[in-house]
């Protein structure tokens, strides 16, 4: 609670000044009996707001009927100052249009807002008087000192006349304090860590699997020299061979004998076992130079093949035919149905069922890849144009420590790959970096890219939260996680319910700005960085434990220096200070 007028102030001091101003000659008599609060009494930042209420309250029989007051809350910092919306008091006799104080006093409150700006975390709300009399000097509105009550000497009229920074001066000397300081630590809250890789599909072996057909006539199983000797057996052999060569590849051979699904089931059983065989034996004469062994198998009638053929071919009733398999699990019934389409099963006949009667050559090659210090040394030595797209995004999130060297290879890879993932996990470490504007620009680009996926959406809604953009961020909530939501609710001041769903850090902060200092210690029990540290320190400043504080602020700085300038405007550290702890 403060005396109001002192914003009419001392009274011997003023007594001159109100003299010249016949309205306030009593009111400045009984100043000590007007109070005034404001609420809070520590500013806090809020959705990237300073707001406050200041309440007046004037006792009865006290305002002069004809004395108009006008108040203008002013936000006060080094380096410049900004006004906030006035707020006009008048008498009961006054004919203009101000919030009227009758014979009988009462309560007025004033709501004032800010847009924060960073120089305001040390900083002071002010108020300016004006005052305005129709007898006495004072019959235009007239600046006084709050602080003294005193009117402006000719001097300072002709400073705050011409404007500029010695009018600023002026004004911040002239202006009454009613609170000290705005606590940022809403600002601490660390979205990036809330943010989420999309996904990479790097696999470190990969399977490449090639295939050749010796091709049978209907019903038999000899090898003929014109099957056996065909331009893609030996191209198979010749992969074959080069794979050999490749000290990463592990080759695996297999023939597989078939028969088309057009005669009885047992005999066609019987013919792709014996088509196995003597496709074996062509196969090992093939492939008898390169030392590799070959597994054998039979798989009777090939109705998978048959239906990949036909679903692959250009045959008018394909469709039909598909249906046909996929009601029926029976051979035999297949079989029947798909003969009752007479002219269809012609066209089989021609073009299907000839290609399944055969032996295939499988080489299933497992192929590792490079280790992780192989693409590490490439990285290092600026040859990421040797890595893959894979191999780029599997780096940066599994194997990379720096972020800066992750920020680099992520840069390099959305750049020459124009990858949607590469932008977002790219978004994600330039907010872990600190660059705020420049991980909202790659999220959004990989947004417009097509990438829609959760993890994104929440990306987006916590990049725009640390840029500021609240509402903006609220577009992105319906499809962000539960994680996500409650940042959201922590940026708009809704501590309990974050703090319900956030864990560690994040659900600290949160605590605090909802006086539950308990349940902040415990959240952070466990984290051992810089951030941790400063907020204990914060904790147990609020809690009145300056020990503790100084040990966990000077470990917090031991282990980020940047921490020290933050701290020595924090107003949360005010009382550490105060009790003269030195940096």
């Amino acid at each position: 609670m403060k005396n109001f007028f002192r914003l009419m102030a001392v009274v011997a001091v003023a007594s001159v000044a109100f003299t010249s101003c016949n309205c306030f000659k009593k009111m400045a008599k009984n100043q000590d009996e007007v109070k005034v609060t404001c609420t809070p009494d520590v500013l806090t930042l809020n959705n990237g707001k300073i707001a406050a209420d200041i309440t007046v309250n004037f006792p009865a029989e006290y305002y002069n009927k004809k004395a108009v007051l006008k108040v203008t809350p002013v936000m006060v910092f080094e380096g410049g100052q900004v006004e906030g919306a006035t707020k006009y008091f008048q008498g009961s006799k006054v004919k203009d249009n101000y919030t009227v104080v009758n014979a009988t006093g009462g309560e007025y409150t004033q709501h004032i807002e800010f847009p924060y700006d960073a120089r305001m975390a040390q900083s002071e709300l002010k108020l300016l008087v004006e005052i305005k009399c129709p007898q006495g000097k004072c019959k235009e509105f007239t600046l006084i000192n709050a602080n003294t009550g005193a009117l402006p000497t000719k001097a300072e009229a002709a400073a705050l006349a011409a404007g500029g920074a010695q009018a600023e001066a002026i004004k911040a000397e002239f202006a009454y304090p009613v609170a000290k300081g705005v606590n940022t630590l809403q600002s601490d809250l660390d979205y990036a860590s809330v943010m989420s890789n999309t996904a990479n599909d790097y696999k470190n072996v990969t399977t490449v699997v090639t295939k050749a057909d010796i091709l049978y006539a209907i019903n038999s199983s000899n090898v003929s020299k014109k099957a056996a000797n065909t331009d893609e057996l030996k191209a198979f052999k010749d992969n074959v061979v080069a794979t050999q060569s490749n000290d990463r590849a592990s080759q695996k051979l297999y023939v597989n004998g078939y028969a088309s699904p057009d005669g009885p089931e047992k005999f066609n059983d019987k013919l792709s076992s014996a088509r196995s065989k003597s496709g074996h034996k062509a196969a090992e004469k093939l492939l008898k130079d390169t030392g590799m062994d070959l597994d054998v198998a039979s798989y009777g009638e090939d109705w998978e093949g048959f239906k990949e053929l036909v679903a692959a071919s250009d045959i008018e009733d394909k469709d039909l035919i598909l249906q046909v398999l996929s009601r029926y699990d029976s051979s035999t019934q297949r079989e029947a149905e798909i003969k009752n389409m007479s002219a269809v099963f012609t066209e089989l006949k021609k073009e299907i069922l000839p290609k399944l009667r055969r032996a295939q050559l499988i080489n299933s090659t497992d192929i590792k890849g490079k280790t992780d210090d192989e693409m590490a040394a490439l990285i290092n030595g600026g040859r990421l144009d040797e890595l893959t797209n894979e191999e780029l995004l599997y780096m940066a999130e599994s194997v990379l420590d720096d972020n800066k060297a992750k920020a680099a290879v992520l840069e390099y890879a959305a750049k020459k790959f124009n990858d949607a993932r590469a932008y977002n996990n790219l978004g994600v470490v330039l907010a872990q970096l600190g660059e705020k504007a420049q991980a909202l620009a790659a999220l959004e680009k990989a947004a417009q890219l097509g990438l829609n996926n959760n993890e994104l959406n929440s990306n987006l809604a916590l990049a725009n939260l640390a840029n500021g953009n609240v509402a903006k961020a609220q577009q992105y909530a319906t499809a962000a996680d539960a994680k996500t939501k409650a940042m959201i609710a922590a940026a708009q001041g809704s501590y309990s319910a974050a703090a319900s769903t956030l864990k560690g850090y994040n659900a600290a902060i949160a605590s605090t700005l909802n006086n539950d200092l308990s349940a902040a210690k415990k959240a952070i029990a466990a984290e051992t960085t810089a951030q941790a540290d400063y907020l204990r320190a914060v904790i147990a400043s609020k809690e009145g434990d300056l020990e503790t504080a100084k040990a966990q602020l000077k470990s917090a700085i031991a282990k980020d220096a940047t921490l020290a300038a933050k701290a020595a405007k924090d107003v949360n550290l005010a009382n550490l200070f105060a009790s003269g702890f030195k940096l």
